[in-house]
């Protein structure tokens, strides 16, 4: 089957019947977004937040009680949380899952700076979906919303860091959509900054090589935590302007970096963890 309709968070047909595992394996980050609310905890319901970072080892073993708990499983991925491609760890857990569990579903959600470096070792983990998130496509908006991206430790600000970041999601989407895996594009909507640059987003991404697009509303947070969030209305809106060029996905869940269950239907991630020691924040590096 192909992996996207059997992936929840591609297809909403399987979302309420399919489980997913996030692994939290990737400890650092490559960019720094002002609205970041990354942290290591065990009571924040939203995307970057993880009970703890796990080693690939540990993962593999965590997988292992994932799929006697959740027999329903059939998506191994790694969505933070920090950045999946600013280290090794996340390709490193996704190639021996891979060899582990030939039938599970891999995949990885990114910023997309070091996407083009990674196509070997992505494609050796047998992904054949990713998530990249791409906020802007202009390096005036960009820089409002990415204070910093860090290349080969040099840390690029303003709109140097932007542009670079911008150069950088391009060249990773097109050489990924040559190597045919399926690109669902992130869109967080922030308003006053990104909010009526939606359709322009779409149509570049489209163009780069993405085939669905998730517009998300900004969670308050980092140097954005005084800006108030979407409105319904508004966020049903963007996703319609989005939807002219790129099939919207309209189901997301915005879930922790270390989720395991069926999306809004079970959740196995404290009994996977209640006994496990805390570790280390995330880190930019």
């Amino acid at each position: 089957m192909e992996p996207t309709k059997s992936h929840p968070c591609f297809s909403y047909q399987c979302h309420p019947t399919t489980g997913r595992i996030h692994l939290p394996v990737s400890p650092k980050c490559n960019i720094g977004c002002r609205f970041c609310g990354r942290g290591i905890n065990s009571h924040m319901s939203i995307p970057g937040n993880a009970s703890r970072v796990l080693s690939p080892e540990e993962a593999l073993d965590l997988l292992e009680r994932a799929l006697i708990l959740c027999p329903e499983l059939k998506v191994a991925g790694v969505a933070g949380p920090g950045e999946p491609l600013a280290g090794p760890e996340a390709l490193d857990t996704l190639i021996k899952v891979k060899r582990a569990y030939p039938e599970l579903i891999t995949c990885l959600s990114t910023n997309g700076l070091a996407l083009a470096d990674s196509l070997t070792r992505i494609l050796e983990a047998g992904i054949e979906t990713l998530t990249v998130t791409v906020n802007a496509v202009k390096a005036e908006i960009l820089a409002q919303i990415n204070a910093v991206t860090i290349i080969d430790g040099q840390a690029l600000k303003g709109l140097q860091g932007a542009k670079a970041l911008l150069e950088a999601q391009e060249r990773g989407l097109r050489l990924a959509k040559e190597k045919k895996i399926t690109i669902k594009v992130n869109m967080v909507l922030i308003p006053g900054i990104n909010q009526n640059h939606v359709d322009e987003v779409a149509q570049k991404v489209k163009a780069w090589g993405a085939s669905l697009i998730n517009i998300i509303a900004m969670i308050p947070g980092g140097a954005f935590k005084n800006i108030t969030t979407l409105s319904d209305e508004e966020l049903n809106e963007a996703r319609a302007i989005a939807g002219k060029s790129l099939r919207p996905i309209l189901h997301c869940a915005r879930c922790r970096a270390d989720a395991c269950g069926i999306p809004g239907v079970s959740d196995y991630a404290k009994e996977l963890y209640q006994n496990l020691p805390q570790t280390e924040t995330f880190s930019h590096g």
